[in-house]
């Protein structure tokens, strides 16, 4: 008399293990290819009632700085330089809000630490 075996028994660990890699290889690939669209990416922030806009990419190099002139005053220096920082702030801000969500979208909520 043959033994029979529940179904899907028989096949063995290392037949489960090689779906879990391969499936761990697929989304290691996707964040990859993810990481690499974001950095492409440029995200723009404007503050100020539009006194300075800045742009940066996925790198968080800044690629334009608008200044309009009515905001470069030389007696309040520090006024300018709050308003960068703070549009670059938010730039960075919208550029991590995006990589987080598309991220969320990828793993299904799992997070990897150390990943992103």
């Amino acid at each position: 008399m043959k033994a029979r075996l529940p179904q899907g028994m028989g096949k063995g660990p290392s037949n489960n293990m090689n779906q879990m890699l391969k499936q761990a290889q697929k989304m290691q690939d996707e964040i990859t290819a993810l990481q690499s669209d974001l950095e492409q990416r440029e995200f723009s922030a404007s503050v100020g009632g539009g006194a300075v806009d800045i742009t940066i990419n996925g790198k968080r190099q800044v690629l334009k700085l608008n200044i309009k002139p009515e905001v470069v005053d030389p007696d309040d220096v520090e006024m300018l330089q709050d308003l960068i920082m703070s549009a670059f702030n938010e730039a960075v801000r919208n550029l991590d809000e995006t990589s987080d969500a598309e991220m969320q979208k990828l793993t299904g909520g799992v997070s990897f630490p150390g990943l992103f």
